[in-house]
């Protein structure tokens, strides 16, 4: 079977164009949705992706969060289907309570572009499976609201059940507790982080590695891991 991603843009969306493609490499067929919009046309797993959804407005994704699509996400996410929520995305996620916390200003009050480096914490989830536990990946990242928060109680729950999916390496770009750069729900289909997979697909396109320039390609295999674990739902 042929794996259909949704890609779901709202107004202010700027990296639905980039997850597209990436969904294509993957070997998956991407599928265009509208926040307005109360049908998920069918697809087998979703993408929010990354931009400043309504300027950005009141908070990151506050107002995304409450758009007449997210009421079928929700439903989706609850069934099980593979949600993957990038930078503004993951903003989106954390507002709509599908992921727990929040995302407020970089401590340093600027917006941030690098390469950065990540470890990957949690290798089980429906986005995550064909890394391995520990693993080092370069993603590109680009935000402006990227500190992640959340109550002292909640935070030991994080840590405690595993539900950190990568952490930042070398540098914390915007000051997340913990180093924290992405988080998993309970049952693993629901992901967001910061960093943009979908920036680093193709080669010639991605973050330089030692081999060559912009020839990183670590967030293809988050794509792939998506496609897999439908695949494997469907047997």
């Amino acid at each position: 079977m042929t794996a259909r991603i949704g890609v779901i843009t709202f107004p202010g969306s700027l990296d639905d164009g980039d997850a597209h493609r990436a969904i294509r490499l993957a070997g998956a067929e991407p599928v265009a949705l509208w926040h307005g919009s109360h049908d998920l046309d069918g697809v087998d797993a979703l993408v929010l992706p990354g931009g400043f959804s309504y300027g950005d407005y009141l908070r990151a994704g506050a107002i995304a969060a409450l758009a007449p699509i997210m009421t079928e996400v929700k439903d989706a996410a609850a069934k099980g289907m593979p949600v993957l929520g990038i930078c503004n995305g993951f903003q989106m996620l954390v507002e709509a309570h599908l992921l727990p916390g929040g995302l407020i200003r970089n401590a340093h009050q600027q917006f941030i572009r690098r390469d950065q480096r990540l470890r990957v914490e949690n290798a089980t989830t429906a986005w995550t499976s064909q890394f391995e536990a520990g693993q080092e990946i370069t993603i590109p990242l680009k935000n402006a609201d990227g500190g992640y928060i959340c109550s002292a109680e909640t935070l030991g729950r994080i840590e405690g059940e595993g539900l950190v999916a990568f952490r930042y390496l070398g540098v914390n770009p915007n000051g997340s507790l913990d180093d924290i750069a992405g988080l998993t729900n309970e049952r693993g289909n629901v992901v967001g982080l910061m960093p943009h997979p979908e920036h680093a697909v193709e080669p010639g396109f991605g973050p330089d590695t030692p081999a060559a320039m912009r020839s990183g390609v670590d967030g293809l295999a988050f794509f792939t891991s998506a496609i897999a674990a439908v695949v494997s739902a469907a047997a």
